[in-house]
């Protein structure tokens, strides 16, 4: 019902653009988000947006990483730039039934099964 892609191997300073096709009734709820987790860390909220389009983003990601959605499409995007080692991770897109942004994950209800991001310093 969620089906993320995009992700690849990129040198630092680089973009990528990773999308998330949803279903019809899963693309109407409220919020969606993009979540990232690297290895032997926690899975952390990376941004968020709401259907009346508005956003949220975790310090890590603001100024370099834009949330949206399309609703023509079905899809939620996550257009990454300036990305840093750091932010190699997987990357998972995800619906939360609630009425507002929650960042915590066991608060979305659909996830997607992740798309690998690496970057290369």
């Amino acid at each position: 019902q969620l089906q993320a892609s995009g992700g690849g191997l990129v040198q630092a300073g680089g973009s990528l653009r990773l999308s998330c096709a949803a279903s019809g009734s899963i693309f109407s709820i409220n919020v969606m988000g993009w979540y990232r987790q690297a290895p032997g860390k926690e899975r952390e909220l990376v941004a968020a947006v709401t259907t009346g389009g508005s956003t949220t983003y975790a310090e890590s990601a603001k100024g370099r990483f834009t949330i949206s959605r399309d609703i023509a499409k079905l899809t939620m995007y996550l257009e990454m730039n300036m990305l840093k080692p750091e932010d190699t991770a997987v990357y998972y897109c995800a619906a939360s039934l609630l009425l507002g942004v929650t960042k915590r994950p066991n608060e979305y209800d659909y996830w997607g099964q992740g798309t690998q991001v690496t970057v290369s310093s």
